[in-house]
């Protein structure tokens, strides 16, 4: 389901901007008193995140999020009204606090229409295709929320081995895949007492080595992971096959945060001063560009140029063949850049853009990429996250050469293991002993 990455934190802020500019310009007497401002903001924060009033997706209807608002305001009324009782050096009638307090909720309910309104407009251009495999009461239900013009899906059709005369009937399961990958489906919607077992884990497989979403409607068939997730569609159970922390717009909008103010910090303090220095030692060792910028494959599989200083002499090689333990051409300079990892920093320029995150999994060339995607068993899971200058995989020591089948295998485990797993405490650790190993010394830098 299509997740609102902005939509929270914008009504949030909206939301308390509101409040208390009200509050400031109406009830300036007791909202300059002490820690009422403190008392305000804070008390909004509890009531809202316990009651779940700011959703993580799109999913939930206007009655829904009405019925929340009227929640939220009986709630929080109890904090407003309270706090004239706590100060109560105020002139303020009774009449006169409903009154305020009436105007509050009036203001909330027009942002909520208002942004309700500018996503509605925003998401016009961003249409997802959506086919049904398999058909039943509980996909009838969730057929009508793919009709919500909010929302902006387009639903295709189904496919289902009993044949329909509907109008949006596309032919039976075994022809669905093909209709998928010939038609450019970006979400696919199953159920699973539709299909067997066997079935189902084709599909799972099939799913994550070839980077389509597939959300499934669960029975009792037993097939659970540590990266499935149920979500309600209304009173309908969905199953995410592949779930991620970083599909929450919390998350997306944290990590973002991060990336940009770390990498402005280290192009500030540090490239600033280096990248003079290395230009002026390069010239000395070796002929070539400062910056070596190669095509690699990142969020669904979407290229980019990846920027690092040039550790290499300049070859026809370049965008084949990885760097190997005594490579002759790597330059003097450049063994001393890769020793130390420096050669990498770069790659903050990619952060900034957005190209990049500072932990993720490592980015590979894009021929490389086109040979595991097809040799190794769920290879492309890894591109459902923006790629990192360093990742989990690279302090557990799968940096580098892929030497063996197990080098690229056990990177890709712990590539998805991170996926699965991610934590702002996760990312803080795979940095910190990234710079631990630099300073050490990794034997697989080289």
């Amino acid at each position: 389901m299509r997740k609102s990455y902005f939509g929270m934190p914008l009504s949030l802020i909206a939301h308390i901007i509101t409040i208390n500019l009200i509050l400031y310009l109406c009830t300036s007497e007791t909202y300059r008193h002490g820690f009422s401002i403190l008392y305000y903001n804070l008390s909004w924060l509890l009531v809202t995140y316990s009651i779940d009033f700011y959703p993580k997706s799109r999913r939930k209807g206007s009655a829904l999020t009405l019925l929340n608002f009227l929640r939220l305001f009986l709630i929080y009324s109890f904090v407003y009204f309270a706090s004239f009782s706590f100060w109560k050096n105020h002139n303020y009638s009774l009449e006169y606090i409903i009154l305020v307090y009436a105007l509050i909720c009036i203001l909330l309910i027009a942002l909520r229409f208002l942004f309700s309104w500018l996503f509605t407009l925003y998401y016009k251009s961003k249409v997802i295709k959506v086919a049904v495999i398999g058909w039943d009461s509980n996909l009838k239900k969730i057929r009508k929320m793919f009709d919500d013009p909010s929302l902006n899906y387009e639903y295709v059709g189904f496919f289902d081995n009993k044949k329909s005369q509907s109008p949006t009937y596309l032919g039976d399961i075994n022809t669905s895949f093909a209709y998928i990958f010939e038609n450019n489906i970006d979400e696919v919607y199953c159920t699973a007492s539709k299909l067997s077992k066997e079935e189902l884990k084709e599909l799972i497989n099939i799913a994550d080595n070839s980077l389509k979403r597939i959300n499934i409607i669960p029975d009792n068939k037993e097939l659970f992971s540590r990266s499935m997730s149920i979500e309600l569609y209304g009173p309908v159970p969905v199953l995410h096959l592949r779930s991620s922390p970083l599909q929450m717009e919390y998350a997306n909008i944290v990590k973002r945060s991060f990336d940009i103010l770390f990498a402005s910090l280290v192009i500030l303090l540090i490239l600033s001063w280096l990248t003079p220095l290395v230009y002026i030692l390069m010239k000395f060792d070796s002929k070539g560009p400062l910056f070596f910028k190669q095509k690699r494959h990142g969020v669904n599989l979407n290229s980019f140029w990846c920027y690092k200083f040039r550790s290499m002499a300049p070859s026809r090689e370049c965008n084949t063949k990885m760097a190997s333990k005594n490579d002759l051409r790597i330059t003097r300079l450049g063994r001393i850049l890769r020793k130390t990892s420096i050669d990498e920093l770069p790659q903050f320029y990619n952060v900034l853009k957005g190209d990049m995150s500072v932990v993720g999994p490592r980015p590979h060339m894009e021929l490389h990429t086109q040979e595991f995607e097809t040799s190794v068993d769920k290879y492309l899971v890894r591109h459902f996250v923006k790629p990192g200058i360093t990742g989990l995989a690279q302090i557990r020591g799968y940096r580098g050469e892929i030497v063996r089948k197990s080098d690229i295998v056990n990177r890709v485990r712990y590539d998805i293991f991170y996926l699965e797993k991610w934590s702002i405490r996760l990312d803080a650790r795979i940095i910190y002993l990234t710079v631990f190993n630099a300073i050490k010394g990794d034997k697989k830098a080289y």
